[in-house]
């Protein structure tokens, strides 16, 4: 037997506001589906930010309808938790759940365990650092139903794990219940994966399927992960999704122009355009002149964007974007200013679309209930 891991799909995610990067998700997606179909699984597990944002298009609501419909046509079935990309603030339905009703997918992420083919499934939708103490009670019931299940058991999450990454962990792997043989994670858009002691089995994070504002651009792979449970121990193999390639290249004004040669020569004979990242040191650079040595790769390349790091910055993090890219800016402005990724995200994936539309009742409405959620975790937060 059989399953697909996928996560952080983020249907409808819109870079650059290129309408070639939105269709590189869904063509990312479609990838993943069609492989799973033709290898055969037995199902598929969507761990969490299946779209990019609470109300998505109408594009990526079809792309999604779509696969489903392959999927059971195929009769291979699917589960999904949400992820906090997923879930809105305001009093709505999620969009996945559309998908729930229709049949089309199974929602898991109540922590009510399903048995599906002798395989228990059980999974829980993304919770803010506000929310978390609430798990240790729901993993410890569902630890106890997985105790008593002989055959394999998989539990579905969209959380940060500490031990992997520091910085957006919510949880330890001790937190976890552990009579589970099988992990699946979302949240982490690199992929990993991980096998701890006090577990039952691996944790694994397949990563997004495709690079996102958040992840910079850099030359990476992308993909999910299938894995054979036809034995007592899982077997996890990482498929990689052909995704558009992505470059960050540092140079010099000296060898500007031999390195932009070298890299043009490098990218010609790919079958997409890749997009391009230059990190330029030295003095303050005359942007007039940057500009004439990058016009070699514009027919070359999808976007291409330069840097200039001076000295106090080479060996940093802080550039100055040229061109600047709207949305990592929106991100870090946001977040500087309210001090919160998940205001932040609030901000920019729900507050904002609504504001631009012009719905200032939604918009107020979802204010209301995002300081209601609040006030209540905060309620909920012991003090040691």
């Amino acid at each position: 037997m059989i399953f697909s891991h996928i996560s952080d799909t983020h249907l409808g995610f819109v870079q650059y506001h290129s309408e070639e990067r939105e269709n590189d998700v869904y063509t990312a997606f479609d990838e993943a589906i069609d492989t799973s179909i033709k290898d055969h699984v037995d199902f598929i597990i969507l761990a969490g930010d299946i779209f990019h944002v609470p109300n998505p298009s109408g594009k990526a609501i079809v792309v999604l309808a779509n696969a489903l419909k392959r999927l059971k046509k195929n009769n291979i079935e699917s589960f999904f938790i949400l992820g906090d990309h997923d879930i809105s603030r305001i009093r709505a339905t999620p969009v996945p759940w559309v998908y729930h009703n229709l049949e089309f997918s199974k929602y898991i992420g109540n922590g009510k365990p399903v048995i599906y083919k002798d395989v228990l499934i059980a999974g829980f939708d993304k919770r803010r650092k506000t929310e978390i103490e609430s798990f240790e009670d729901d993993f410890s019931k569902i630890d106890a139903d997985a105790k008593k299940h002989q055959g394999h058991k998989i539990l579905v999450l969209h959380q940060g794990i500490t031990e992997i990454n520091k910085f957006a962990g919510e949880l330890n792997s001790t937190d976890l219940p552990r009579n589970f043989t099988y992990y699946a994670m979302g949240h982490l858009h690199e992929q990993e994966i991980r096998q701890f002691s006090h577990l039952g089995g691996p944790l694994a994070y397949p990563g997004s399927i495709e690079l996102t504002s958040s992840e910079g651009i850099k030359e990476t792979q992308k993909g999910f992960y299938q894995v054979d449970i036809s034995q007592p121990e899982p077997h996890p193999t990482w498929i990689k999704l052909d995704t558009r390639p992505q470059f960050s290249i540092k140079t010099s004004m000296e060898n500007i122009s031999n390195d932009i040669d070298a890299l043009s020569e490098k990218i010609r004979s790919l079958a997409r355009k890749p997009v391009i990242e230059l990190k330029i040191t030295g003095e303050v650079l005359e942007p007039g002149l940057v500009q004439a040595h990058i016009s070699k790769l514009s027919d070359l390349t999808l976007r291409c964007f330069w840097k200039h790091i001076s000295k106090e910055q080479s060996n940093g993090s802080i550039f100055a974007d040229k061109p600047l890219r709207m949305e990592e800016e929106m991100y870090r402005i946001a977040n500087n200013i309210l001090g919160s990724i998940d205001m932040t995200n609030f901000a920019i994936n729900e507050l904002l679309p609504l504001l631009s539309k012009g719905n200032t009742d939604e918009a107020n409405q979802a204010v209301i209930d995002n300081f209601e959620r609040f006030k209540k975790g905060v309620k909920n937060v012991t003090v040691s």
